[in-house]
């Protein structure tokens, strides 16, 4: 190896390789091994984290439905007359007028499109404070639970956070419009003044979509974590259902029935129990109907499940506010 060679294509010269060849070669050699194995596709690594648990860490009962819907055919107030009042909020496109719909085709044994829905590339459809009543079988009977539909949380626009309150308080009329820009004010002709114990929210679900979570803006989380503080002082229940759950991991897309068993999902939804402050068991992943046109039974499954514990959470609401009336304002 002669002095003065031009410098080879790892830009050492000769003069380096005679001087610290000692040093440099074990570095070389493992540096060679190394590019070796990588391109023989030799090269080791840490095994994978597995995608699914060996079991469900949920259980529901897959396909035996009857009994959910049984229990919400069957349920009655103790009060006569009452009926539970439950407010979705969530943000834009998160699913909740689709969730309104699901919840009725459940329930009426067929597709039902009660609630208008705008597809993915619009912003948002609902304006007005809109009741939804659900038929229990002839237009004359209803179930004793209502849907509140509302203007979706946005980072521009969307509903004022206050409106959301006020309507919590049941001081919000049915046809309210919206103003982004402005909360209500008591002179508006849609405000109640004296609101009755139907017009007050029994249940409060933070509707949001499993797929994009991880991009949920923090403006957004403060908004839902500022209605929620409102709610608890209310001592209103709040609950969230996790929407799109099949575009949030290819297994539940490939069948609905590993909902329980991906890895992935059951992290999200530690981290937004995390981020939100509802706890673990008041949060329930579902798919609403968007595209099929029959029923499924494992969408029906996971539907009446979170419906059920709503009206559980609903009927225990309705009971400890006649118990502690005159103390929450």
């Amino acid at each position: 190896m002669k002095n003065g060679k031009s410098p080879g294509p790892d830009e050492l010269s000769n003069e380096i390789y005679k001087r610290f060849g000692g040093l440099l070669v074990p570095y070389l050699r493992k540096m060679y091994i190394q590019s070796y194995e990588d391109a023989m596709g030799e090269k080791h690594s840490k095994p994978a984290e597995p995608s699914l648990f060996n079991k469900p860490w949920r259980t529901i009962n897959w396909g035996v439905k009857q009994s959910a819907l049984q229990y919400v055919n069957s349920y009655k107030p103790q009060t006569e007359g009452q009926q539970i009042r439950i407010l979705l909020h969530g943000p834009n496109g998160a699913g909740k007028s689709s969730f309104i719909n699901s919840v009725q085709s459940v329930l009426h044994g067929r597709m039902y499109a009660q609630a208008l829905v705008a597809n993915a590339q619009t912003s948002c459809f609902t304006k007005k404070y809109t009741t939804y009543k659900v038929q229990r079988g002839d237009p004359e009977t209803l179930y004793p639970f209502v849907f509140n539909d509302i203007m979706g949380l946005s980072s521009q626009g969307g509903v004022h956070v206050d409106d959301v309150k006020l309507a919590l308080m049941g001081h919000v009329k049915e046809g309210y419009k919206f103003n982004p820009e402005s909360k209500m004010t008591k002179d508006d002709k849609y405000y109640i003044e004296s609101p009755t114990e139907d017009d007050k929210v029994h249940v409060l679900v933070c509707v949001l979509p499993a797929d994009t979570l991880s991009i949920m803006t923090p403006d957004i989380l403060q908004k839902i974590r500022d209605i929620r503080g409102r709610a608890s002082e209310l001592g209103i229940p709040q609950v969230i259902v996790l929407t799109k759950i099949d575009a949030a991991d290819p297994e539940i897309k490939k069948d609905l029935k590993n909902v329980y068993n991906v890895v992935s999902l059951k992290e999200k939804m530690e981290r937004l129990s995390a981020d939100v402050g509802i706890p673990m068991n008041c949060i329930y992943p579902i798919r609403n109907y968007s595209e099929e046109i029959d029923l499924n039974n494992d969408t029906d499954s996971l539907i009446l499940s979170a419906l059920k514990n709503i009206i559980h959470f609903g009927d225990d609401c309705i009971n400890f506010h006649k118990s502690h009336s005159g103390f929450l304002d």
